[in-house]
């Protein structure tokens, strides 16, 4: 075979991917899980084997477990939110360094922002839980794990820097940085820190609903708190946000005015004088930025005022011409105004005697009438009048059906063009679905059985014919044609269970003959042991040789297929391949593929 063999999946992967499937209990899930930590130890960091270990854990669904699992109330499991915190470590180690080639945007666009989510959930619940722990035991242990988890996380998004946004926005990390407690503040607001060192742009892409809330919390905290701790850890995040931007101090000077003789007031010689010395120098820079816009301000309302004057005396000065230009203006518009008046009158005359000429041609048709009514006999008059009547009402239903054949014909053409396109539209799927059908049939290992013969159709008719006029019907009532309904139905069912089943006892069936064939045909052309290479080993050995060497033949048949001109697709014939590749092949029968995990290595 000229093509690589497919690399085989690691079996603990599979072993533990079975273990949770077969799993009926949600409490044991966690626990399965953290053999991960083990599975991911033994390959070394930045290896090959590592990201093929992942890759592996993201298709069988191990890391979407994880993320999963980070929502559970972990009280009643066993080994309590040390677990959750393991699994929020695996978790970020599983997708740090994973771009997985089957669905990449899926893993990106759900996966990553769902284990952000659960992972500041997990936070908030452990924080909580520690707030209101008083035992000094508890304590240390749910802080360790919560340090855990925001460590796991800052790993999370070291690793895909688009994540730093999406952790910013999240409402559950601004009620973690909102806390009183010192320990946990402080460690949140170096996830904050980690953040803006990841993406220093982010202050400028958050809108501005977002970061107001973070910079009122951290002045807050440097206003509320004497703690050197927390304002020595607000002083660096309010730092790294004022960084970012020029923008963002002239934001911060405007929006929190008197911050800087705060700063400088409460906590100059409190440890931190480097980051509060360069927080004082942007928010000094700041104030000076705003005299001098002052200042700028102030000259630019002296120059407009100035230009403002001069415009007015240039505008006095030439007031008798723009008077004279306003009143030549005035009187041709009211000129315009005059002559569009005269037409309008002139068409209204127009339109009063063009009624006043119809109305004397109506007077003088009826004189006529009248006069004609005259000279017709008084015995003719009736008929007459009924002759005037049939060709009034002919008048009428001339135009009528006049009106009513072009309606029904403009809808008998929308009718006809939308049969005409839902047979063309038919035509064609029934086209496709037919080619798909015979390629279907033309790359499938196994062929369906054959339908009935048009002999064995007549035979059967003639049976029942037979039996239909042996056994005539007789009449029932409907009580018993409603019971023997139902007696039928459920017949029915319970045939089309048991055909169920059967259909599924000969897929079974299949699969191990397929096997079977497989391993006979295999076992025949085997060579010696004298004569046997590592290529044959590795043939005897592979679960997927035969799969590879069916998958290649139908897309090789597809490449060819899609190539042709878009008139020999039309056709319902299908070009079997040449020979070229088939030579290619080792001996083995195509037609059969060997179920992969029926058998172990």
């Amino acid at each position: 075979m000229s093509g690589t063999t497919a690399v085989p999946v690691d079996s603990r992967v599979l072993e533990l991917a079975s273990k949770l499937t077969e799993s009926s209990s949600s409490s044991s899930v966690p626990v399965l899980l953290l053999k991960l930590k083990e599975i991911l130890k033994s390959a070394a960091a930045g290896s090959k084997e590592l990201r093929r270990i992942k890759e592996d854990l993201y298709n069988y669904g191990l890391i979407q477990y994880c993320v999963l699992v980070l929502k559970q109330d972990y009280s009643r499991v066993e080994g309590g939110w040390t677990t959750a915190a393991s699994l929020a470590d695996i978790l970020s180690s599983c997708c740090v360094g994973l771009n997985p080639k089957n669905d990449p945007e899926e893993f990106h666009s759900q996966i990553l922002p769902s284990a952000v989510l659960n992972m500041l959930v997990l936070g908030r619940r452990i924080q909580a839980r520690y707030v209101r722990s008083v035992k000094d035991e508890e304590r240390t242990e749910l802080f360790r794990c919560f340090r855990q988890v925001m460590d796991s996380l800052c790993w999370l998004f070291s690793g895909h820097v688009q994540m730093t946004q999406n952790v910013f926005r999240q409402e559950h990390f601004l009620q973690l940085l909102m806390t009183d407690d010192v320990e946990t503040g402080t460690s949140v607001m170096s996830v904050l820190q980690n953040i803006l060192r990841a993406n220093s742009l982010l202050p400028n892409q958050v809108p501005e609903d977002t970061l107001h809330p973070v910079l009122d919390e951290l002045i807050y905290k440097l206003s509320a708190s004497s703690n050197p701790v927390i304002g020595n850890a607000a002083t660096r995040s309010l730092l790294l946000i004022l960084e970012s931007s020029p923008n963002i101090v002239q934001m911060v000077g405007n929006r929190y005015k008197g911050l800087r003789s705060l700063l400088s007031k409460q906590w100059t010689g409190k440890g931190f004088g480097r980051e509060l010395s360069r927080l004082l120098d942007l928010l000094y820079s700041t104030s000076y930025q705003q005299q001098e816009m002052q200042r700028l301000h102030h000259a630019a309302l002296t120059i407009q005022a100035v230009w403002r004057g001069f415009l007015v005396r240039r505008r006095v000065k030439t007031l008798p011409r723009v008077v004279t230009s306003l009143q030549r203006s005035f009187r041709a518009k009211r000129e315009q105004e005059m002559t569009q008046l005269k037409r309008q009158k002139e068409e209204e005359e127009l339109r009063e005697q063009l009624h006043l000429q119809r109305l004397r041609a109506m007077r003088v048709f009826r004189e006529k009438q009248l006069t004609l009514l005259e000279i017709v006999h008084a015995g003719q008059m009736e008929k007459h009048m009924q002759e005037i009547q049939e060709r009034s009402a002919l008048m009428v239903q001339k135009h009528w059906r006049g009106y009513k054949a072009r309606r029904r014909f403009h809808l008998e053409k929308q009718t006809l063009k939308q049969f005409k396109a839902a047979v063309t539209i038919q035509r064609a799927a029934l086209r496709f679905l037919n080619r798909r059908r015979r390629l279907r049939e033309s790359l499938s290992p196994w062929k369906k059985h054959q339908d009935l013969s048009d002999e064995q159709r007549l035979r059967l008719q003639q049976k029942v014919d037979t039996y239909l006029q042996l056994h005539p019907a007789q009449q029932r009532a409907p009580e018993q044609s409603q019971e023997l309904h139902f007696a039928v139905q459920e017949k029915l069912g319970q045939f089309l269970l048991k055909r169920k089943q059967e259909q599924r006892a000969e897929q079974r069936r299949e699969a191990l003959l397929a096997q079977i064939n497989t391993d006979i045909h295999m076992l025949m052309g085997a060579p010696s042991l004298k004569e046997a290479t590592e290529k044959d080993i590795d043939l005897f050995t592979s679960r997927s040789i035969p799969v590879a060497l069916k998958a290649k033949q139908s897309h090789s048949t597809m490449l060819k297929r899609s190539r042709w001109p878009w008139w020999k697709k039309l056709s319902d014939e299908f070009v079997e391949e040449d020979d070229s590749f088939a030579s290619n092949m080792p001996d083995l029968d195509h037609g059969i593929i060997f179920i992969a995990g029926s058998k172990k290595p």
